[in-house]
Protein backbone atom coordinates (compact mmCIF):
# COMPACT_ATOMS: atom_id res chain seq x y z
CA UNK A 1 0.00 0.00 0.00
CA UNK A 2 1.09 3.87 -0.55
CA UNK A 3 0.07 5.70 2.56
CA UNK A 4 -1.43 9.33 1.56
CA UNK A 5 -0.61 12.15 3.81
CA UNK A 6 -2.53 15.57 3.38
CA UNK A 7 -1.35 18.58 5.45
CA UNK A 8 -3.39 22.50 5.77
CA UNK A 9 -5.70 23.18 3.41
CA UNK A 10 -5.28 20.66 1.38
CA UNK A 11 -6.46 18.37 4.26
CA UNK A 12 -9.36 21.16 4.97
CA UNK A 13 -10.41 21.44 1.24
CA UNK A 14 -10.90 17.24 0.71
CA UNK A 15 -11.99 16.46 4.46
CA UNK A 16 -9.32 13.50 4.97
CA UNK A 17 -5.82 13.42 6.86
CA UNK A 18 -4.67 10.53 5.25
CA UNK A 19 -5.84 7.15 3.09
CA UNK A 20 -4.19 4.33 1.43
CA UNK A 21 -4.10 3.54 -2.08
CA UNK A 22 -2.91 0.07 -3.88
CA UNK A 23 0.47 0.45 -5.47
CA UNK A 24 -0.68 1.05 -9.27
CA UNK A 25 1.27 3.95 -9.21
CA UNK A 26 4.31 4.44 -11.05
CA UNK A 27 4.62 8.72 -9.99
CA UNK A 28 3.29 11.24 -7.36
CA UNK A 29 2.13 12.73 -10.69
CA UNK A 30 -0.26 9.77 -11.14
CA UNK A 31 -1.62 9.86 -7.64
CA UNK A 32 -2.31 13.34 -8.21
CA UNK A 33 -3.87 13.35 -10.97
CA UNK A 34 -6.09 9.95 -9.85
CA UNK A 35 -7.33 12.03 -6.50
CA UNK A 36 -8.09 15.11 -8.64
CA UNK A 37 -10.58 13.09 -11.08
CA UNK A 38 -12.51 12.55 -7.89
CA UNK A 39 -14.12 15.58 -8.26
CA UNK A 40 -14.67 19.20 -7.49
CA UNK A 41 -13.07 19.27 -3.98
CA UNK A 42 -10.88 16.97 -5.28
CA UNK A 43 -9.90 18.51 -8.33
CA UNK A 44 -9.58 22.18 -6.36
CA UNK A 45 -7.33 20.65 -3.32
CA UNK A 46 -4.69 19.11 -5.58
CA UNK A 47 -4.39 21.39 -8.92
CA UNK A 48 -1.75 20.94 -10.97
CA UNK A 49 1.02 23.66 -10.00
CA UNK A 50 -0.22 25.00 -6.69
CA UNK A 51 1.05 21.83 -4.56
CA UNK A 52 4.38 20.49 -2.77
CA UNK A 53 5.13 16.51 -2.48
CA UNK A 54 7.04 14.98 -0.05
CA UNK A 55 7.43 11.21 -1.18
CA UNK A 56 9.43 9.64 2.67
CA UNK A 57 9.44 12.62 4.17
CA UNK A 58 11.69 14.47 1.39
CA UNK A 59 10.54 17.21 -0.65
CA UNK A 60 10.68 15.62 -4.18
CA UNK A 61 8.94 16.41 -7.67
CA UNK A 62 5.69 15.40 -8.73
CA UNK A 63 7.60 13.15 -11.05
CA UNK A 64 9.42 11.34 -8.62
CA UNK A 65 9.20 7.33 -8.38
CA UNK A 66 7.10 5.40 -5.39
CA UNK A 67 6.57 2.17 -4.67
CA UNK A 68 4.68 -0.03 -1.72
CA UNK A 69 4.80 1.31 1.34
CA UNK A 70 6.20 4.51 0.34
CA UNK A 71 4.62 7.49 2.42
CA UNK A 72 3.38 10.38 -0.40
CA UNK A 73 2.93 13.68 1.09
CA UNK A 74 0.67 16.56 -0.49
CA UNK A 75 0.47 19.97 0.71
CA UNK A 76 0.78 23.55 -0.83
CA UNK A 77 3.35 25.57 -0.86
CA UNK A 78 3.77 27.54 2.87
CA UNK A 79 5.33 31.28 2.88
CA UNK A 80 6.18 33.28 5.78
CA UNK A 81 6.72 37.02 7.01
Amino acid sequence: MINILFFAQTRELIGLERLELEPNFHTAEEIRQHLAEKGNKWALALEAGRLLVAINQTISPLSAEVKDNDEVAFFPPVTGG
